[in-house]
């Protein structure tokens, strides 16, 4: 593997694939029904051999960038598929192999429609809190995920949120996929009844060659779309959850930094562990095309600090030198950081693209910005130049 000269941040977050089956069959996911059919030819689950070498790995990295904290993701696939007795096996292994000095802090992600009192038991003895995928009230949650035998997964998904519910410290929050054909504050209200501290908006994987649905082309949908999540997020009464992506760009035009990838300029800290211990790029660029997420590299034979200067993820590195030029020259581009890498993608010009999605978060962005602006806020100077919202779109 050649490395790269530059220098680049270390990995704070490690994101272990722990099974890479699944119970239930989203249409819109971006391991099993997309453009990459990487996890036919992976293990089902993580062996806990390959669990102690991705803990020696981020040991290693922990040690030589003096991280006094680091975290840990369980994912999937459906991480639960893979058993407590065996999770509980790598959730050990994986302590066990960072030194003490570096606190570990774990994370899973989950469909929840497999959640007991056994696992809650498991994730209490290892402080691992937990987020659940949900996409609304059921006819919402029923348009993309349903079981392998085509029945609503809704109801299983609210028996295991209800269940996490029991130990609140235990719940990380609620993660969901916009789809135009729901009623925003709807949805929002509903994933809100649950009183997750957080509520996670993402928006559905496509590229320049695949773009999104749309109803009107010509109208920013999506960006309306989460405009009016933001304003239901606004008039809850009483909401004490945040609202990640609305609050990210709140702190991005106020100075601060974002706390996910999606937005903003800072560089990614995460990298993905697959079940068999290979190494890869964040693992949602699967939906872009075979291999694109790919650094052949694994925790066997190669350290994260190896990993880290690869040449495929330069885009970590150099900052706005590889974003469009449009991009560059834009009022916003310290709040919208050019888009989710996987968005700006096109097989004409790679990664050098404005977002699939540009138009739609800089209305997202105007809007919030706007209702800042309403309500006293100070915004920098830079992040604040642009005007107020002007498409109509019936709202």
């Amino acid at each position: 593997m050649k490395a790269h000269s530059e220098d680049a941040a270390p990995f704070t977050a490690f994101i272990l694939k722990v099974a890479n089956r699944c119970n239930i069959d989203c249409d819109y996911c971006y391991v099993f029904n997309s453009a990459d059919q990487a996890w036919r030819h992976l293990p089902a689950r993580m062996s806990t051999a390959v669990a102690r070498s991705a803990a020696h790995r981020i040991g290693e990295h922990a040690a030589a960038h003096g991280l006094s904290a680091v975290h840990v993701v369980l994912h999937g696939g459906e991480p639960l598929l893979a058993g407590p007795r065996h999770t509980a096996a790598l959730l050990a292994a994986v302590r066990e192999g960072i030194p003490t000095a570096t606190t570990v802090h774990f994370e899973l992600q989950t469909n929840g429609t497999l959640i007991t009192e056994e696992w809650l038991d498991l994730f209490e003895e290892y402080g691992v809190v937990v987020g659940v995928s949900l996409d609304g009230p059921q006819a919402a949650n029923d348009r993309h995920r349903l079981t392998r035998s085509q029945r609503s997964s809704a109801s299983s998904a609210v028996r295991g949120i209800e269940l996490l519910r029991s130990r609140p410290h235990l719940f990380a929050g609620l993660l969901a996929v916009v789809d135009l054909a729901n009623e925003p504050g709807e949805v929002h209200d509903h994933l809100a009844s649950f009183e997750p501290p957080v509520i996670d908006f993402n928006l559905p994987h496509a590229t320049h060659d695949e773009p999104p649905h749309r109803n009107d082309p010509g109208l920013p949908e999506y960006g309306i779309w989460m405009s009016r999540v933001y304003d239901a997020w606004l008039a809850g009464d009483g909401n004490r959850h945040s609202v990640r992506m609305l609050e990210d760009i709140v702190a991005l035009s106020s100075g601060v930094r974002s706390s996910v990838e999606t937005l903003g300029l800072a560089p990614s800290a995460s990298i993905v562990i697959e079940s068999d211990g290979t190494i890869e790029d964040v693992d949602t660029l699967r939906s872009v095309e075979e291999g694109a997420s790919r650094l052949d590299a694994d925790v066997h034979r190669h350290s994260f600090d190896a990993v880290r200067r690869h040449p495929k993820l330069a885009h970590r590195r150099t900052g706005t030198a590889t974003l469009a030029e449009k991009c560059r020259a834009c009022p916003l581009l310290e709040v919208c950081g050019g888009g989710y890498l996987p968005h700006r993608f096109s097989t004409a010009r790679g990664y050098r693209n404005p977002s699939v999605y540009c138009a739609d978060l800089e209305y997202l962005i105007r809007h919030v910005q706007g209702s800042l602006r309403h309500h006293g806020w100070h915004l920098s100077p830079d992040r604040a130049t642009v005007p107020e919202p002007s498409v109509d779109a019936g709202e």
